[in-house]
């Protein structure tokens, strides 16, 4: 199949861009395109493939995003994808200028798997966006829903064996399943041989992000993803986000918090407990062109 792509990533989050308002690509069809495109080697490459479509009739959003991991399975949200949509809509005027934009910011509504994100776009001296704010949200804490088959109604700083060790992890949803564990060293941590056997856990009927977090302070840390369907990636939106939330629920963070991640920033805040998370980052676009297999 031939179509236009756009290469986009957020903190080295990266996803090839497919404009759904110019090509026909059905979800039937994305998963294969989604493996064979992400492939570093032979394709693009990428951690996935993100459609950009219009949204779906009686839905109030500017676009929709669909999302497919490098292996094809599908995704429910990605953080750092979410920001790149914003990106794109406004910098390729998908969505309009309203009333109610600020000086300098632009308010675009995606609507994703998970339901529809309000985001704000801040322009730069370019009038192109390089930094992306989501509402992403309030946090899903209960077991049943994120879904993890566990015996409490939360999982917080709870036991795990896996791979010969013992973690305490807590699981979070943002829309998509995650497990943190808080290490003393990221770095020193074998994320390459556990962070594939914690995704495929029988605790986590749907697999699951798994996350490492070394904290500087209450309100500093860095962290380390293995994601569920593309392996050890520079970023994950939503698992920072996952990562703040179960700082909070520890008290390890205060209610915001810098996280560093392999391929830059993200600001988090959790203003409230039973209100939305709130991820800031950078979104950038890499190159265009024209894929004819």
């Amino acid at each position: 199949m031939k179509f236009a792509f756009t290469k986009m990533h957020g903190l080295g989050n990266d996803y090839v861009y497919v404009n759904c308002f110019d090509v026909a690509m059905s979800a039937v069809e994305a998963p294969e395109i989604s493996r064979v495109v992400s492939d570093r080697h032979r394709g693009i490459g990428s951690d996935g493939l993100i459609l950009i479509a219009p949204p779906e009739r009686g839905v109030d959003a500017d676009v929709r995003m669909i999302m497919f991991n490098a292996d094809g399975s599908r995704g429910e949200m990605c953080g750092n994808g979410v920001r790149c949509v914003g990106k794109y809509a406004v910098d390729h005027g998908l969505c309009s200028p309203t009333g109610n934009d600020p000086a300098g910011q632009r308010l675009v509504r995606v609507q994703t798997d998970c339901g529809v994100l309000a985001l704000i776009a801040y322009l730069g001296s370019d009038g192109k966006v390089e930094r992306v704010r989501v509402d992403m949200g309030a946090p899903i804490l209960a077991s049943s829903e994120i879904p993890i088959v566990f015996d409490y109604k939360r999982c917080i700083d709870s036991a795990l064996k896996v791979g010969g060790l013992t973690l305490n992890i807590t699981c979070v949803s943002m829309g998509n399943p995650h497990a943190v564990a808080f290490v003393d060293d990221v770095n020193a941590f074998e994320l390459e041989r556990i962070g594939p056997l914690v995704e495929r856990h029988a605790m986590f009927p749907n697999r699951v992000n798994f996350h490492v977090v070394q904290v500087t302070h209450r309100g500093e840390a860095t962290m380390r993803t293995w994601e569920r369907g593309s392996g050890i990636t520079q970023a994950c939106g939503t698992g920072a986000c996952a990562v703040h939330v179960a700082g909070v629920l520890e008290d390890r963070f205060d209610r915001s918090t810098l996280l560093h991640l392999p391929g830059g920033e993200l600001e988090i805040a959790w203003p409230e407990e039973d209100g939305s998370v709130f991820m800031t980052g950078a979104a950038a676009e890499v190159f265009s062109g024209t894929w004819n297999g």
